[in-house]
């Protein structure tokens, strides 16, 4: 067997794949970082635009549910405050 064989089949692991799979992930892993950092730049900007960032977090956390799950929370919400005296 050459070397270039025991490369590809170390142990019975096929190393390329295994080498691709992983620089694969480390690519996504700084490009998600990068787009924190953006993320992050974001909220910066809207904090000093006076938006409460707090709250549009909320915003976009309730965008990402359906419609129906958001009322029934809205409605949870809205009786356990009288349940409160709220």
């Amino acid at each position: 067997m050459d070397g270039e064989q025991e490369d590809a089949a170390v142990g019975g692991i096929a190393a390329d794949r295994l080498r691709s799979i992983i620089e694969r992930v480390e690519r996504l892993e700084e490009e998600r970082k990068a787009l924190a950092g953006d993320i992050k730049d974001i909220f910066t900007e809207a904090k000093s635009a006076g938006f409460d960032v707090k709250v549009i977090r909320q915003i976009i956390r309730l965008r990402k549910q359906e419609p129906s799950e958001v009322e029934e929370q809205e409605t949870l919400l809205d009786i356990y405050r009288r349940a409160l005296g709220m």
